[in-house]
């Protein structure tokens, strides 16, 4: 079921260093129809799509979700998960405020001032996933940096499905004060928002987690409406030592794999290859019989075995993991070693499912090997920044016949002319 490789050079170990080079030629072609239809058709595309994919028959009136439904569902809501998604929320929200932005003024002598300001976006469509599990918990980690960046319309999109919107969803929206709720999914609820339609609003930017379809339709509408990535299939990316309990490891790795669509992936690096043969006893244990997790575990889960620590470190920085556990005796000391991450869980005690949850950072996390150049979803990803420039007449004519000097070597006149009339 997962295997175990030695070393750097094992092709185990470069199928999963490749996973992110998969290409998805079919589903591209079926996504980029699917935005054609709604920027021709609007909302005629949406409903007509709505009901292919989502088997709903919906229109103008219906796609949005009423307030009284919603706080009807919330109400279903079994009281531990209330309780569970109140302290979640507190925690969440206490970690995002300390990722305020403020802009800034200096003066820089000559009358000259130089600043920057700092701003929200004015809306914001966030995407929940419906399909296999009800995701409230994307609820939370997506709603709350949105709230304290100041993003003044906050619009949800959760495709519909039988029997109604999952109460523990309605419950952390109403318990967010998050009202405006859509019922559309897929790529052509991810197109509704970047064109607008006569029924859903367009916005400035669309957020949250998704099958292929949403993603690759994030993808080619970037630049219509911004995105905050284009996130792939979960992965998990286990550091341990020795001292590391196999049944910890074990479990945190299938914690990826029962996502289950096939493209997970779930790794095990490590100096001791009696952990490693004890993890992959502990696996096939708990999974057998689980064909969903064999699936993944046979595509890209990998137990592998290498020299030492700070080997590990290295392969993972490669990896660049959504979730990197480091299951070593003295984490802090390898977290120096860790250039490329999502989420990095310190010591034996945490587990992914720490952060997934109730740790306080957002979960929504760059995959694929994005790491290298993407961040954790946060509070800055919901602001713009503006330059703010102001010259006196005095340093105007300090420095006026440079910037004439530099206008003119570009041949551009009216750019010259724009500063040697000010300068008299």
């Amino acid at each position: 079921m997962i295997r175990i490789a030695k070393g750097t050079g094992s092709a185990a170990l470069a199928k999963i260093l490749g996973r992110g080079n998969l290409r998805f030629e079919k589903q591209e072609k079926a996504v980029a129809a699917i935005i054609a239809a709604l920027c021709e058709e609007g909302d005629q595309a949406l409903f007509r799509l709505t009901k292919k994919f989502d088997r709903t028959v919906i229109n103008g009136r219906t796609v949005r979700l009423p307030f009284p439904g919603l706080k009807a569902r919330a109400m279903l809501c079994e009281p531990r998960i209330r309780v569970a998604i109140n302290a979640a929320i507190r925690n969440i929200k206490r970690y995002h405020l300390l990722q305020r932005q403020a802009g800034f003024s200096a003066h820089m002598g000559d009358g000259v001032v130089l600043g920057q300001r700092v701003l929200p976006v004015d809306s914001v469509a966030i995407y929940i996933p419906a399909g296999s599990a009800p995701l409230f918990s994307t609820v939370l980690m997506t709603v709350i940096p949105a709230q304290i960046a100041g993003v003044r319309r906050i619009l949800v999109a959760t495709p519909p499905v039988s029997g109604g919107l999952d109460p523990a969803i309605a419950y952390a929206l109403m318990a967010l004060r998050v009202t405006e709720v859509y019922r559309i999914g897929g790529a052509q609820a991810i197109a509704a928002f970047a064109f607008g339609t006569c029924s859903i609003p367009k916005v400035d930017k669309i957020v949250g987690p998704g099958n292929i379809y949403v993603s690759l339709a994030k993808k080619q509408l970037y630049g219509i409406v911004d995105i905050d990535m284009i996130a792939g299939p979960s992965e998990v990316c286990v550091i341990a030592d020795a001292g590391a309990p196999a049944a910890y490891v074990a479990r945190d790795l299938l914690s990826q794999a029962e996502h289950g669509t096939g493209l997970e992936s779930s790794v095990l690096l490590t100096p001791s290859m009696k952990l490693a043969k004890a993890v992959q006893k502990e696996i096939n244990t708990l999974a057998s019989g689980n064909p969903v997790i064999t699936r993944v575990l046979n595509n890209y889960g990998l137990i592998c075995v290498l020299k030492d620590i700070a080997e590990c470190c290295a392969v993972a920085n490669t990896i660049a993991p959504e979730h990197l556990e480091l299951m070593v005796k003295q984490p802090e000391i390898a977290l120096k070693q860790i250039r490329h991450a999502g989420a990095i869980f310190l010591g034996y005690a945490t587990c992914e499912s720490i952060g997934d949850y109730f740790a306080g950072p957002s979960h929504v996390l760059p995959t694929n090997g994005t790491a290298r150049f993407y961040s954790p979803l946060g509070v800055y990803n919901f602001v713009k920044r503006q330059s703010v420039i102001k010259y006196s007449d005095r340093a105007l004519k300090k420095s006026g016949s440079k910037i004439i000097a530099m206008a003119e070597k570009e041949g551009m006149q009216y750019h010259a002319e724009s500063v040697r009339v000010r300068m008299g």
